[in-house]
């Protein structure tokens, strides 16, 4: 006997297109004209506060930076659904996410400059810290799963890993242990089509990478990563369902920029699929569509380059004129002070290490 043990499909989203047009039925009946406008807003901010963060590192005040351009509708769409008590775990380059979930300002340049003290926050943003290698965060944010589940809490995790780290064990790993005990866990694949010189088309053979999470029981669906409101709705449709076990969203997007600042991309892809995607522009897709719709004006939108040019001038002033505390590299590192720590610093502080 031969039969079908499993077959499955994977959706694909979009709402508003590269023209600006909106599939109404499918438009998130929460989402009044405020909250659009306010997507472009954020989207705006923090596509300005990324080239300002690229200037200084250019200029020597930065040091190694990832670029989030073109990414802005991903990361905006994910932030603006979440609500306050979930928990954002982070890779290296969410900028966007941590700014809308009110990372200030200052601690993101503070952080660009290579400073740990960005993590010191006065408000909490429910987010861990930049995770650098690739996937390893995975891991955790299933584990936070976990424990909110645990706990009873009504909230979920939400971990952002590129298309290279959907290559990694720890992926894998973490969507297998989030699916066998259904925690609630939100995976974002930000699928910006290279990882580092790595093009999609030799990262793995399967059509989407939406479709692995089916081996370890997640909903699965992939996304237009360009269409802020479609990253909404999915992000919105995932916490809504988190109650009953996690989901895996693949946003297709694409990295109009370097991958590092240590990096040339012009060295492995062409000038041509560059062009081709910057007609996908997120911003420009909304700023389409809410012009049409009489709510956005080149007016409006150059007041608010000089008020964020404003927010950014003054927090990189701040973050230029930090001097860090040597004693904090002794400091957080463990929930309490070892004593071997506690004698390397005691012992660097006689030597007067950091004077």
């Amino acid at each position: 006997m031969l039969s079908k043990a499993f077959e499955g499909s994977v959706d694909y989203l979009q709402i508003l297109d590269e023209n600006g047009q909106v599939d109404q039925s499918l438009m998130p009946a929460d989402l009044n004209d405020a909250k659009l406008i306010d997507m472009l807003k954020w989207m705006l901010f923090a596509r300005a506060a990324d080239a300002k963060a690229l200037s200084l590192q250019r200029q020597g005040i930065a040091v190694t930076y990832a670029p989030l351009l073109g990414q802005e509708a991903t990361q905006i769409g994910t932030a603006l659904a979440m609500r306050r008590q979930d928990i954002f775990v982070p890779n290296f380059r969410q900028h966007g996410v941590l700014l809308a979930r009110g990372m200030p300002l200052y601690n993101f340049y503070l952080s660009a400059r290579g400073f740990e003290d960005a993590n010191k926050v006065s408000e909490p943003i429910n987010a861990t810290c930049f995770c650098v290698p690739v996937a390893s965060q995975m891991p955790h944010s299933a584990g936070i799963a976990f424990a909110l589940k645990y706990l009873g809490r009504d909230a979920v995790a939400v971990g952002f890993v590129g298309d290279g780290g959907t290559s990694e064990g720890d992926f894998y790993e973490a969507l297998n242990f989030a699916g066998v005990w259904k925690a609630p866990l939100v995976a974002v694949i930000e699928n910006n089509q290279w990882a580092i010189s790595v093009p999609r088309i030799k990262q793995t053979a399967a059509q989407t990478l939406a479709q692995k999470g089916f081996a370890a029981g997640l909903r699965c669906i992939q996304v237009d990563g360009n269409d802020v409101i479609a990253v909404y709705k999915a992000m919105t449709d995932a916490i809504a369902a988190s109650k009953d076990g996690p989901t895996l969203i693949e946003c297709v997007t694409y990295r109009m920029s370097m991958h590092t600042t240590a990096d040339d991309p012009t060295r492995y892809r062409s000038d041509a699929e560059v062009e081709a995607w910057s007609k996908k522009d997120p911003i420009e897709r909304l700023r389409k569509f809410l012009t049409a719709k009489g709510l956005w004006s080149a007016e409006a939108e150059a007041k608010l380059a000089e008020e964020n040019l404003k927010k950014i001038d003054e927090a990189v002033e701040l973050a230029v004129q930090f001097k860090p505390d040597p004693k904090s590299m002794f400091e957080n590192v463990y929930s309490f002070m070892p004593d071997a720590l506690q004698r390397e610093m005691d012992d660097a502080a006689a030597a007067n290490f950091w004077q």
